[in-house]
C-alpha cells in the first residue's frame, strides 16, 4: 500500500483557532491518526485532525493571485 501524505491540524484551547502543525506520510487514516498524536505530542492538544492532502481544495495558488494582479 503507497503512502500518502496527511496534512495535521490542531488546537491547544477552545478559544483558539485550528492551525496547520504540519504534515505525515502514512498508509492509511488510522495509521495517520498514530503518527499525528505521536509526531505532534509536544502540545496538550485539545483536538487534533489529520487531512488527506489530496483532498485539500485550493481557492487558488500564489501564482494565480499573480495572474489576476496582472490583468
Amino acid at each position: 500500500m503507497a503512502e500518502m501524505v496527511y496534512e495535521v491540524f490542531g488546537r491547544i484551547s477552545s478559544e483558539q483557532e485550528l492551525m496547520h502543525i504540519g504534515y505525515v506520510n502514512a498508509p492509511g487514516v488510522e495509521l495517520a491518526k498514530v503518527y499525528a498524536h505521536t509526531v505532534y505530542n509536544e502540545e496538550n492538544w485539545i483536538e487534533l485532525c489529520v487531512v488527506k492532502r489530496e483532498d485539500i481544495i485550493p481557492v487558488y495558488h500564489a501564482e494565480d493571485k499573480l495572474n489576476i494582479k496582472g490583468n
